[in-house]
């Protein structure tokens, strides 16, 4: 399957969002309340977020919900953020496939327990048909892994024949990625003042506008998000070419 290229629509709206959804711990800090609470309240910030996704106009959207490097934390942490995706997956399909929202999950699942693989399973199965916004959630996932495994598989499938040498190129590492069919995002927002990426989609985020916002995730309103995707609309976007 060849990649679905982003292009803005006419009106300067951004076809694909991904937010790096960063800032739970520190708004229950703030609050004197366990890191779980933050996490709840992160949960409804997700809602709010698809919610205002389909309002807007998005048409992906891709939320960072749990990296790699997440799995460094404490256990009883892990635990919690696991038990509220449980949660989420067994309440939310439903309205969510009512709404006409198609889910996917991108990430290593081989870290994941079974029932958790199963739930990202059915809720796969059962939107899959679903066009009226595109949600991927990047669970257990780091960007320069996807890059290696797809670099890896390239080599397998040249070793075996299946492709040769020279037709490797852009696409074909592209249709290797978790990503494939959905276009590159055209916005990334990251939440909580912090101003960088932390290996989130690397190789799709090469043209991508990035907005860093003060506001954290458990406060992320449609109002912000609409702010971002009304800076969005002011940027310039030459993909290494000019107008002059």
């Amino acid at each position: 399957m060849k990649p679905v290229p982003s292009q803005p629509d006419s009106n300067g709206d951004p076809v694909h969002v991904a937010i790096i959804m960063d800032g739970n711990g520190r708004w229950a800090q703030a609050r004197g309340l366990p890191r779980t609470a933050g996490h709840a309240q992160g949960a409804e910030a997700v809602r709010r977020t698809v919610k205002a996704s389909k309002q807007l106009g998005v048409r992906y959207l891709t939320l960072y919900g749990f990296s790699l490097e997440n799995w460094k934390r404490p256990a009883k942490e892990i635990a919690d953020l696991i038990g509220l995706l449980r949660l989420y997956l067994r309440k939310e399909i439903a309205e969510l496939h009512k709404e006409g929202v198609r889910i996917r999950f991108i990430g290593d699942r081989s870290l994941l327990e079974p029932d958790v693989v199963s739930l990202i399973e059915m809720s796969e199965q059962k939107t899959r048909d679903n066009t009226q916004l595109h949600l991927t959630v990047a669970l257990s996932y780091g960007s320069r892994q996807e890059i290696t495994a797809a670099a890896r598989k390239l080599a397998e499938d040249v070793a075996a024949g299946e492709l040769d040498l020279e037709n490797v190129d852009e696409n074909s590492l592209e249709t290797r990625l978790f990503t494939v069919g959905i276009p590159d995002p055209d916005l990334i927002i990251r939440t909580s003042g912090e101003q960088r990426i932390s290996n989130f989609l690397l190789w799709q985020a090469a043209y991508s506008e990035l907005v860093f916002t003060d506001v954290l995730w458990p406060d992320f309103s449609r109002d912000d998000l609409e702010s971002a995707i009304v800076e969005f609309g002011r940027r310039e976007r030459r993909y290494g070419g000019t107008n002059a």
